[in-house]
């Protein structure tokens, strides 16, 4: 499992990266980055089918607790996966942007 950091994150996220956020619903609610999808680590299994096998999957939370340990499961799984050192608690203290509210994209 590799890890990034915020500024890695961020020119991979403008370039397209596909991401999910593994925070439950009311964090993801309260402000997620913008484009990243939900895919709580409750019920990160349901999720498996709709994430992409030919690139890697950017993982992020609140700090990087749970992405690492959502990144080392996929990985286990066969994905490509990338947690996000930080999270979007680091995101945000940055001054970069975070969008409130819900969002119908799943993964």
């Amino acid at each position: 499992m590799r890890e990034v950091d915020l500024d890695v994150f961020a020119a991979e996220l403008a370039q397209g990266a596909f991401t999910i956020d593994v925070r439950e619903p009311d964090e993801y609610a309260a402000g997620h980055v913008p484009g990243v999808r939900t895919a709580p680590l409750s019920e990160l299994g349901v999720h498996l089918a709709a994430l992409p096998s030919d690139r890697p999957v950017y993982v992020i939370c609140a700090s990087g607790n749970r992405s690492a340990w959502a990144a080392e499961h996929l990985e286990a799984a066969g994905f490509h996966a990338v947690s996000v050192a930080g999270g979007t608690s680091g995101w945000a203290s940055t001054g970069r942007p975070v969008v409130r509210g819900t969002d119908a994209r799943t993964a």
